[in-house]
């Protein structure tokens, strides 16, 4: 990884350490992990560095979840100090999503890159959509589902969020508020989404990784751990100053400009696959 680049890799550095602070402030902020983040910034820079299309995505997506693990329990003490974690949600909401979560990396381990790319822009567009125009007020219930249907949504969770590299809080925050659950306590309750999805699927990754031709060096099949020694750290001391802002800034304009950012990259990722 790297070679040839000799020119650039102080740039490439720079990129990951920016992508790993923006990551560290959104986890922290809205409660995800921040793979909405890092996973197209790790696409653009592993195509930068010369890594085979074929494992760019794999890679992205098995990376993210590593750096995911120490970001989520970082962002998960800051929230459980301040008592926003639902507890009992998460109780009812973890067998579910840990299967979604093995079905999810199961299918990521076989996928073409191309397809986890599509999946990724086409879930990232709309919930950036969301992002931009949903208003706080919109409800489709006032409780969290039960039975079947509530066995389901954190399955999909769980599944997606294993697909795309990410923690699971950008989509179970607005799954949660639509529900009737107060903003703020849905953003500290979907902080702990990223350990029950990102521990098993890293493990995944690198299991479905193992023996790949052509991965770039320090990579443990779809894990490399040169860009988790970059990004993880710096998402890991972030994330808790993101939680803190995120009881004092406003959050509907941060909601807006992480939006906008995830929608050009999500259409930028579309277009490289299908332009």
């Amino acid at each position: 990884m790297f070679a040839g680049l000799s020119g650039d890799i102080g740039t490439l550095g720079l990129g990951l350490v920016i992508a790993g602070v923006v990551a560290g402030l959104v986890a922290g902020m809205l409660g995800v992990g921040g793979g909405i983040v890092i996973v197209p910034v790790l696409y653009h820079v592993f195509g930068a560095a010369g890594v085979p299309e074929e494992l760019r995505m794999h890679l992205a997506v098995g990376t993210s979840l590593a750096v995911i693990v120490p970001t989520s329990l970082s962002s998960l003490s800051a929230h459980a100090r301040n008592g926003a974690v639902d507890a009992r949600l998460i109780k009812l909401w973890a067998a579910p999503m840990l299967i979604g979560v093995l079905a999810g990396t199961a299918i990521a381990g076989v996928a073409p890159g191309e397809l986890l790319t599509l999946v990724f822009g086409a879930a990232a567009v709309p919930i950036a959509l969301y992002l931009l125009f949903g208003k706080e007020g919109w409800r489709l219930g006032d409780h969290i589902p039960r039975g079947p249907l509530g066995a389901a949504l954190p399955f999909g969770i769980g599944g997606l969020s294993a697909m795309m590299g990410i923690g699971g809080g950008i989509i179970g925050v607005p799954s949660m508020t639509l529900c009737g659950m107060p903003i703020h306590r849905a953003v500290g309750t979907a902080s702990a989404f990223g350990v029950i999805i990102a521990v098993p699927g890293a493990i995944g990754a690198v299991i479905a990784g193992w023996g790949a031709e052509r991965l770039p060096a320090f990579s443990y099949g779809y894990v490399n751990l040169l860009a988790f020694a970059v990004v993880a750290p710096v998402t890991f001391v972030v994330a808790p100053l993101g939680a803190r802002f995120a009881h004092m800034a406003d959050r509907r304009r941060l909601a807006r400009m992480f939006a906008l950012f995830v929608a050009v990259t999500a259409l930028k990722m579309l277009w490289d696959v299908l332009g």
